[in-house]
């Protein structure tokens, strides 16, 4: 007998991420596609996407594109849509399947570990208003600092805001939880770190002229 495959909605998100590497490289995966049937996990599969950028190698490059990415995912949850909307041209673009083969070879093991622990619980932290408003405001913060040029930042912000998407997309309350609290740690640092050196340079450029 042919085993089931779970549907979208169920799969979990090392199977999502494995359908989504079959394939040729050189195919363009497009963010319409990707968030079709996903039900209340949409947002975590558009907020995976949006991340893939801040791995890029490339400084500058991968928080430039992230970041607002990742801050359109914010606003929407923030303002309580239950449903994404996509302006068309970022739509009908997303990444090529070979940077999610790449990516899928890094993260697979990872993603194993954590399907040990993670599992549907405290659904109140995922869909209250107040809550999706929360994590809403931490996305936006978070994709704004992405996008600045803070040096050797972009993994970190990428490996926590893989963590937003994997609580939203295992409809997992209490790993959205621990994820509060390591972006509003993060938030508080790296938000006064910037400013601090934002702060600096200004002065340092007041001093050449």
């Amino acid at each position: 007998m042919t085993p089931e495959v779970p549907s979208r909605e169920e799969a979990s998100t090392r199977e999502l991420l494995a359908a989504m590497a079959l394939g040729d490289p050189g195919d363009q995966l497009r963010f319409a596609d990707l968030l079709m049937g996903l039900g209340k996990r949409v947002f975590g599969m558009m907020l995976f996407v949006a991340t893939l950028p801040a791995f890029i190698p490339i400084p500058g490059v991968g928080g430039a594109i992230g970041g607002p990415l990742v801050t359109l995912v914010g606003v929407q949850l923030l303002m309580g849509l239950r449903k994404p909307w996509l302006p068309r041209f970022i739509a009908e673009r997303g990444p090529h399947r070979s940077a999610v083969q790449r990516f899928e070879t890094v993260v697979e093991p990872w993603l194993r570990r954590v399907e040990r622990f993670s599992r549907p619980r405290l659904p109140g932290v995922l869909d209250h208003r107040a809550a999706a408003m929360f994590t809403g405001l931490q996305l936006v913060l978070l994709g704004v600092l992405l996008a600045l040029p803070i040096p050797f930042t972009n993994y970190v912000f990428g490996l926590l805001l893989l963590a937003y998407a994997l609580a939203l997309l295992e409809r997992d309350g209490a790993l959205m939880l621990w994820t509060w609290a390591g972006g509003t740690i993060a938030i508080g640092f790296f938000g006064v770190l910037s400013g601090t050196l934002a702060t600096a340079a200004s002065e340092w450029l007041a001093r050449l002229f």
